[in-house]
């Protein structure tokens, strides 16, 4: 069970610790040498699939680890408004939502399949 516990509250920290990251970035003024269309939703994706695993993986629950990893989206997008040359665009929180939602929900089945192991 201390095992158990301990890889959850590491888990937790990645979580905590790439929010961090997700927000220095977008704090970041636009240069205009970002990613172009469509690789910016992507990049999107990736990055709040990786969340939502991260949380799901801290919190061994689907709906509070997608809701965390969408919210943040939400704060992380609206924060990014007031970043100069940035702007927040419906189609990056859509981006977020769907990264977030599979992120959360590959880690539950991942975590499915490892259990069912001999």
């Amino acid at each position: 069970m201390g095992q158990r516990l301990a890889g959850k509250r590491l888990y937790l920290g990645l979580a905590l610790g790439w929010m961090g990251v997700l927000w220095h970035f977008s704090s970041l003024p636009a240069t205009g040498a970002g990613l172009p269309h469509p690789w910016d939703k992507a990049a999107h994706f990736a990055a709040y699939a990786l969340l939502g695993f991260l949380w799901q993986r801290g919190l061994g629950r689907f709906r509070p680890a997608f809701l965390l990893s969408a919210l943040y989206g939400v704060v992380d997008e609206w924060h990014q408004s007031f970043v100069p040359g940035r702007e927040a665009f419906g189609l990056d929180l859509l981006a977020d939502f769907l990264g977030a939602y599979l992120g959360a929900r590959g880690a539950g089945r991942w975590e499915a399949l490892r259990g069912a192991r001999p």
